[in-house]
C-alpha cells in the first residue's frame, strides 16, 4: 500500500522565498528514503512537500518558528487508486 504525506507551510510575511529554501534544503532531505517527493509553492507565501512511500513514512521537520505564519499541517494518506488521465 502506498502512504502519502503531505506538509504544508505558510511564511512569516515577506518570507515566502526563505521557507522554499529551507524546504528545498533540508524538507526534500528528509524525503531522500520516499519513492516520490515533490515540492510545491503557492500564492500566499505557503510551500508544500509530498512524500510517497511503500514503507514506514519519515515525517518532515518544522522549520524555524520565525520563518513561519502559522504552524505547518500535515496529512496522511492512503492510496486508494491510480488512473493515467493522458490520451495517447
Amino acid at each position: 500500500m502506498t502512504e502519502a504525506l503531505m506538509w504544508e507551510a505558510r511564511a512569516a510575511a515577506g518570507r515566502g522565498a526563505e521557507l522554499l529554501a529551507w524546504a528545498r534544503a533540508h524538507g526534500l532531505p528528509a524525503l531522500a528514503g520516499a519513492d516520490r517527493a515533490e515540492l510545491f509553492s503557492a500564492p500566499g507565501d505557503r510551500v508544500l512537500l509530498i512524500g510517497w512511500w511503500s514503507a514506514e513514512p519519515v515525517p518532515v521537520p518544522d522549520p524555524p518558528a520565525g520563518l513561519l505564519a502559522r504552524p505547518v499541517h500535515r496529512w496522511a494518506f492512503h492510496s486508494e487508486s491510480v488512473v493515467s488521465c493522458r490520451s495517447a
